[in-house]
Order: structure tokens, then sequence, then C-alpha cells
């Protein structure tokens, strides 16, 4: 299938930056005025407007009323199978998605398991092929269970996407989702290991704590990190808390006193993340014992502030909801010509040095807000910092 990468592997940089996507949106609404037309409202035409802006207007009003940037279309219904469905990482991804079908004039469902059921999540993937709904997204979290519903929905004419998880090369062949939209899980897991090395030495104890051990969104950043401190000498081991945030919270504390040892608690996932850096401040560890976080909650945001948290990782949440309604109406409106395509949603550190900003302004790609806003203007700074300039 097509490969279509955002960005590079580098942890100095954004992959996909939401500043990047936004400026660049937001260029396209100028120079497009289809597009601009279809994210603003409708706008009154000043008395004293010039006869060219009061006919620009005209015509723009014109397009909104008629909804016209693409040919007249269904509503189409795209679903969502998600495997930790009321976990807080996925607030910005629903925002994405909601956004989307609101520009392309579509309708998504949010279905699956709060607790990571793989049978629950076939089950949600069957029913929506049953409802003959126009596209299915799912989190590849088990390399086999997805295959037959995966294709009973191609069978079914439906398109199948995988988000925030992908099934491993090994079973490549037999998984026939049309592309992967997320982060490059292994890969994320060797970055953060590496980020890991400077905080210990030969013979520390480092425990890479994860969710639900063996699923596929988060065990590659397990493996990822043990092929680097591994061979380094470190003691790493490996951890569950559990899918729920309050088995997190409990399991994270349990395992503290119980290996007071331990150097660092490497987190995999967003609950765990905030479990860690909330065990770190109640037993007042911070600079004895280090830790950090996955994905960019509020909770986490704070800790990393604070120094509870040595960093957290941004992988872009807004954008695997956001892509995949895109991609899934495009796909669906040129009867199969404009074909999904693999797309990295990123990789990028949050730490005490660039933290700021996402604690400065809440936001709906951060999932901080339900309000609509327009943010401020990035930096000079944060510019560079984007283009890989120091």
């Amino acid at each position: 299938m097509p490969k279509f990468d955002l960005g590079e592997q580098d942890p100095r940089k954004w992959e996909v930056t939401r500043r990047r996507f936004l400026r660049n949106a937001s260029a396209a609404a100028v120079s497009i005025p289809l597009l601009g037309g279809l994210v603003e409202t409708l706008s009154e035409v000043p008395a004293d407007a010039s006869v060219r802006d009061r006919q620009n207007l005209t015509k723009r009003n014109d397009i909104l009323a008629q909804g016209a940037v693409f040919a007249a279309h269904p509503t189409y219904t795209f679903n969502f199978v998600n495997h930790v469905t009321t976990n807080p990482f996925f607030v910005p991804t629903q925002y994405g998605a909601a956004d989307a079908c609101a520009l392309f004039g579509t309708k998504y469902q949010w279905t699956g398991s709060a607790t990571s059921d793989v049978a629950q999540m076939v089950t949600a993937m069957d029913t929506a092929t049953a409802a003959g709904v126009n596209g299915i997204s799912v989190p590849v979290i088990d390399p086999t269970a997805f295959v037959k519903p995966t294709n009973a929905a191609l069978d079914a004419g439906i398109p199948v996407l995988a988000y925030n998880a992908n099934p491993p090369s090994s079973t490549a062949s037999e998984n026939h989702q049309l592309c992967y939209i997320g982060q490059d899980l292994f890969q994320a897991g060797v970055e953060a290991g590496q980020r890991i090395l400077p905080f210990v030495t030969k013979g520390d104890l480092v425990a890479g704590l994860i969710a639900t051990p063996g699923s596929l969104n988060i065990q590659p950043r397990i493996d990822g990190a043990s092929s680097i401190l591994k061979p380094a000498g470190i003691d790493f081991v490996e951890q569950g808390t559990g899918a729920l945030l309050s088995e997190e919270s409990t399991a994270v504390e349990a395992y503290y006193l119980g290996h007071k040892d331990v150097k660092f608690m490497y987190a995999v996932d967003d609950g765990t993340g905030e479990a860690v850096a909330t065990t770190i401040t109640k037993h007042g560890l911070a600079g004895k014992v280090f830790g950090s976080g996955w994905d960019i909650a509020v909770p986490e945001l704070q800790a990393v502030k604070s120094g509870a948290l040595a960093f957290s990782i941004d992988q872009q949440a807004y954008l695997q909801g956001f892509l995949p309604v895109m991609y899934l109406f495009l796909f669906t409106i040129t009867g199969g010509l404009m074909r999904p395509s693999d797309t990295d949603t990123g990789l990028y550190f949050i730490t005490k040095d660039n933290v700021d900003p996402y604690l400065a302004t809440p936001s709906r790609v951060e999932g901080s807000t339900t309000a609509q806003k327009v943010l401020p203007k990035p930096t000079t700074t944060i510019l560079k910092a984007d283009a890989g300039l120091s």
C-alpha cells in the first residue's frame, strides 16, 4: 500500500505538528475560496462593501448555503471501534472525528470496549457491518482477531482502516485494513528507551508499566524500549497495570511499594502515565525515582511541568480521529480512487523545556476543552523547533 509519512522520525521534530496542520489549513482556506467558505460561517454583506467584495461575499454565501465544495452526497456514517472507549487519550480523537464530520457533512459512531476486550470489539465491527455503515476504523490490537470481521466488512463493500494500533508485519498478509493511521509504535519505544538511558546506570531497575500486556497498541512500546535498555545492562522488567484508570493507579503505587529500588518507571499509556506521576508526587520521589508518561492529558503535562515526570510523548490523538474520517470520506466519494495512505502521526517528546504552550491554552486538539477556538500565533521559537532548527 502507498506510504505517506507526514514527517521524519526525529525526536527533535514534530512529525505531523498540529501547528503545521492548522497553519496549512489556514493557508488553504485563504488560497481556495471554496475551502475557506466551508469552514466559515455565513456573513452579512456590509452596506459599504465594494462591488467586488459584495460579489465575492454573496458568492461565498451561496456556496455555503448549498454546501458546495464536494458533489452532493448522502450523509455517510463512519464507525470507530475502540478498545478503551472511556480512556481520556481518545477525547481529542473523538473531537477530531466530530470536526472532520462537520467539515465533510458526515456522521461517526463511537463503539467498542471499555476494557480492551477483543471479543467485544469484534462484535462491534460485526454490528457496524450488519448496519451497513460506510466505513470502519479500528485499532488492530490483536494480530489475528480482526482478520475475519475486516474481511466480512470488505466483502460487504465497507472500507476498513486501522488507527492507533497496527498489525505486526508477520500478519500483514492476513490483515487487510486499507491503511494505518497512528504512531510508529516500536520506534517510539526505541526512542523512549534512549531518553531513559541518561537517568539510569548499569544494573538499575527500570519498570515498563503497561495497561494491557500483549496489546498491539502499547506492547511494541515496551519491546522497543527493551531493545535499548537490556543491551545497556539495565534490569528492565514489564508489569501490567490494568485497562481502567482506577486499576492503573492502584497497580502503579503497589508496584513502587513492593520495589522501592526501582530507578525509573516507564509508562506506555495515558492512564498508567498519570498513575506514575501520582505515585511519584504522593511519595515525594521527584529527583530520586524518575518516571515518564505517554500522551498529553493535563495531569501528565502538569507532572512534566512540576518535575514529577521526566517526559511525556505526544502522538497527536486528534489526527487519529480526524484523518480516518477524511480518508474514508474521500475514498467513498471517489468510488475508491482516492485510496487511504499510511500516515505516521508522530513522536514528540514533551519536557520542561516545551510543555508551557500545551498548558497555556486549553484546546480541542489536546482534549482539554470542548470549545472551538483559534489558538495564539506560534512564536518564532516554536516555528524554528517545528522546522528542526536550533
